[in-house]
């Protein structure tokens, strides 16, 4: 049977979980990347990140925070390849006995995503999860003993947050002139501080609150969305409700689905967006030559996906641009955190 993954020592010290915890993350990074040299790299990678932000880890949660920093790591550098994402799920699935609500946070999916690749990954394998275990016993039984590189990771590491830190005080800087500068116009000409239509400017980054699993939202007159680890639910009296397969996979592109419900004054606008890096930069809603700016919700972790809505309903006479939108319209644009457009909502017959 694998080891289960060791609870983190007490207290909240760098050097002590990564002492304690080395073995367990090369083991882990051995079977994800089926290359016996490759296991202390991307461990080591691993280490030197969560260093540079040890700082903002919950004590609570670093066993999670690392887990996703290895496995995301590692999928990055192969551009999350299919193969690569299906191998993923089954080490944390079969290896570390992770559940599947566990594995979709890890990864920033669905449940029904990792369902999917786990079914597919185990076909690929034969099918025999007794044998894949054991398979992965042999392999991590072969793991040459190490120690942890922890000077090398904490130079390292040091080196990463100063330079995050320097590229965070530059972009304070930028943003600190262009709000002087923005003000300046305002006294001097008087006019509106804002400018949500399709000719001005884009609106600021998205106000994004943390949930915790379950916590009811109020969104508008009679609507609450809240969060659990299989993703959004709603409740109100929808008229389109946009969804996907609980199947799909989300390692291809990012998305986006666009829910109207009926609400005292006109409809509410909401949906789900999914298949992120993170956070999104901004959810810009657009209903006819209006667009504004929606609130997010996401759970701790950015898990790459949550949900979105409009803080105002949309009033019975604008809602035809909604209602009446043709199959090629973009309603919704997702923006990642360098304002590149990476998800646009599409309309395919009823569903969006």
């Amino acid at each position: 049977m694998p080891p289960t993954p060791a609870v983190p020592p007490t207290g909240h010290d760098f050097a002590t979980y990564a002492r304690t915890h080395w073995s367990g993350l090369t083991a882990t990074a051995r079977l994800l990347t089926d290359e016996p040299g490759a296991a202390d790299e991307l461990a080591r990678r691993t280490l030197e990140r969560m260093c540079a932000q040890w700082r903002r880890v919950p004590c609570d949660d670093v066993d999670f925070h690392v887990r996703r920093c290895l496995v995301r790591g590692h999928l990055r550098r192969l551009r999350g390849r299919r193969s690569a994402r299906r191998r993923a799920v089954l080490v944390l699935r079969v290896w570390e006995g992770r559940t599947d609500a566990e594995i979709a946070q890890l990864l920033g999916c669905s449940v029904g995503a990792v369902r999917a690749h786990a079914r597919r990954g185990l076909e690929a394998a034969g099918g025999d999860v007794g044998r894949l275990r054991e398979q992965y016993a042999r392999a991590v039984g072969e793991l040459t003993p190490s120690e942890v590189p922890l000077a090398d990771v904490r130079a390292r590491g040091r080196r990463q947050r100063r330079r995050r830190v320097a590229v965070t005080g530059a972009g304070c800087a930028v943003l600190l002139t262009a709000v002087a500068f923005l003000a300046d116009g305002l006294v001097r000409g008087g006019g509106s501080g804002t400018e949500d239509s399709a000719g001005g400017a884009p609106a600021a980054t998205s106000p994004v609150r943390v949930v915790a699993p379950g916590e009811r939202v109020t969104t508008g007159p009679g609507v609450r969305v809240w969060l659990t680890a299989d993703g959004g639910h709603w409740s109100g009296h929808s008229v389109i409700e946009g969804h996907r397969s609980s199947d799909e996979p989300l390692d291809d592109r990012p998305g986006v689905t666009l829910r109207v419900d009926s609400v005292k004054g006109g409809f509410l606008l909401s949906g789900l967006y999914y298949g992120l890096r993170g956070e999104p930069g901004r959810v810009s809603v657009r209903t006819g030559d209006r667009a504004t700016t929606a609130k997010v919700l996401v759970l701790a972790g950015d898990p790459g996906w949550g949900i979105w809505y409009a803080s105002a309903p949309v009033p019975f006479k604008d809602a035809k641009a909604v209602l009446s939108a043709r199959p090629d319209e973009r309603i919704v644009t997702v923006y990642d955190t360098s304002g590149k457009a990476v998800a646009r909502s599409a309309r395919d017959g009823g569903l969006i």
